[in-house]
């Protein structure tokens, strides 16, 4: 079978993108399109969390989105956060996304390398504060590990949740492949398209999770990353299609 169209569940990406340079090469059509999108929760059910954000002075960020929607609550409950707010972030790029709502000058921020682990030894030198952790609805094990292991006070507020887009406006059955990077996508195409039926159609995952996700939906995953030899799915994606083409 001969790949002619592809649809990745994803925003479309720049004009360098490697996906563009395969769909050139091999003569595909190739679509982007979300799957999934973030939506923040109101102040109305922040405080059925019974969250107060003055009763924080450390807060732990692990994402861009999480920063964007505190710092939309704490306008939204006319909260001003104090320049004494002490910041720990997953890493260098969230911290320096603090610049988007902070003077970044003189404020108490701390980064880790890049998983979360990495920031225990900033939870051992800052242990005396109360911090709050705004995540989405979705929270990997290892970060309520993490700060269970550090023994601090710690509290997490739901400020966002990912949800399934509307994907009405697509015909599913006009794409030879079908893209996916995480649960929630497979969860979308379950959603919008509950008479899917895979049948020739080809099914490409990122990641573990989305594999089993993908399993436990019934679907065949013919495409799989990333692996040693293909770290990244655009490279999975142009060795399949290369095979698939001979």
């Amino acid at each position: 079978m001969r790949i002619k169209s592809i649809l990745v569940s994803q925003p479309a990406p720049s004009e360098s993108s490697p996906y563009l340079e395969i769909a050139k090469k091999e003569k595909i059509k190739i679509d982007f399109r979300p799957f999934i999108h973030v939506a923040g929760v109101d102040n109305k059910e922040l405080r059925t969390q019974k969250i107060d954000l003055t009763q924080y002075t450390g807060i732990i960020f692990t994402s861009k989105n999480a920063v964007d929607h505190y710092f939309r609550l704490a306008e939204e409950l006319r909260f001003s956060v104090p320049d004494t707010m002490r910041y720990i972030c997953q890493s260098e790029a969230i911290a320096n996304y603090l610049q988007k709502h902070i003077v970044y000058r003189k404020r108490k921020i701390s980064f880790g390398e890049k998983n979360f682990a990495d920031l225990s030894p900033l939870f051992k030198k800052f242990p005396s504060e109360k911090y709050l952790l705004p995540s989405s609805d979705l929270l990997g094990a290892e970060i309520p590990k993490t700060l269970d292991a550090a023994n601090i006070n710690w509290t997490r507020a739901i400020m966002y949740r990912t949800v399934c887009s509307d994907l009405s406006d697509i015909r599913i059955s006009d794409y030879d492949m079908l893209i996916f990077f995480s649960p929630q996508g497979i969860k979308s195409l379950q959603q919008n398209f509950p008479d899917f039926v895979q049948n020739d159609t080809k099914i490409g995952v990122f990641g573990p999770t989305t594999f089993a996700a993908a399993e436990d939906a019934g679907l065949k995953v013919d495409l799989m990353a990333p692996t040693k030899e293909t770290p990244s799915m655009t490279m999975a994606l142009e060795k399949y299609i290369k095979a698939l083409h001979k």
